[in-house]
């Protein structure tokens, strides 16, 4: 199964979302946008549109470019 979802990654199909060190999703959703993942229900959500603004980067060390810029925006259920 892991197999099929990388060489479906492969070819733009999914996008894989690395939310942790241990924890990978696959988003049927391959256009480029950012995530919610919210804690506790292990959900992934797409963030809406071009709400997040990546304002600053560092420049690329000589010899590399960025190759995609990915934001996971955690989210608990608030007290209030």
């Amino acid at each position: 199964v892991y197999n099929t979802l990388h060489q479906f990654t492969d070819v733009g199909l999914l996008r894989q979302v690395a939310v942790d060190g241990s924890k990978t999703y696959f988003d049927t959703n391959a256009s480029d946008h950012h995530h919610f993942f919210v804690e506790g229900e292990n959900a992934l959500v797409d963030i809406p549109g071009n709400d997040v603004i990546v304002d600053k980067m560092p420049i690329a060390p000589s010899g590399y470019e960025v190759a995609r810029i990915d934001v996971v925006v955690r989210l608990r259920k608030s007290d209030r």
